[in-house]
């Protein structure tokens, strides 16, 4: 499991400790993302870092795969596609210095592709959490194009620890909700 402290940098463990009740106000940027419009697409979720600062929101969730648009499918395949999600990720993240903003991107390394969630905050990205339970039935066609995540994310804020995950992470009665 890996804890993300914002602005305090990282800690490998988590140590439960007393928070006071404090209220956190958290906007959701329900965008109309076009799948493969990655400027665009970005664009959109700058716009809304804006309207969540002036709206004075802690935290801003955006769409699963916000960056690229989803299904993203056979673009995966184009390596040009995935780095332009990537730069246009790091984009982003500089609009991200007061807002802490959950954004939906590709994330790979040299092996792989996730579908993940990078959190940003203070203009970078701080941590990244790679969906675990990956759909593949009716449309959806994930295990195809990703790997599956292998890590549960917390994130320690000033108003409490707050778990990220992605979509069919959620539904799972025994999925990274349950663990984190």
């Amino acid at each position: 499991m890996s804890v993300a402290s914002l602005g305090f940098g990282f800690v490998t463990e988590h140590m439960p400790k007393p928070y006071a009740l404090v209220t956190v106000l958290i906007a959701l940027a329900q965008l109309n993302q076009t799948v493969g419009d990655i400027n665009g697409n970005s664009q959109r979720i700058v716009d809304s870092i804006e309207r969540a600062a002036d709206a004075g929101a802690q935290l801003l969730c955006t769409p699963e795969l916000g960056i690229t648009g989803y299904p993203p499918e056979d673009l995966l395949l184009k390596r040009s596609f995935v780095a332009a999600n990537r730069a246009a990720l790091d984009r982003v993240a500089k609009a991200a210095a007061q807002v802490c903003t959950i954004v939906g991107f590709v994330d790979a390394d040299d092996d792989a592709l996730y579908n993940a969630a990078a959190i940003c905050h203070g203009g970078t990205v701080v941590a990244i959490y790679r969906k675990q339970l990956l759909p593949n039935y009716g449309v959806f066609d994930e295990k195809r194009y990703f790997e599956p995540g292998r890590r549960d994310l917390l994130i320690d804020t000033p108003a409490g620890v707050i778990g990220v995950c992605v979509c069919e992470d959620l539904w799972s009665p025994t999925g990274p909700v349950v663990s984190q």
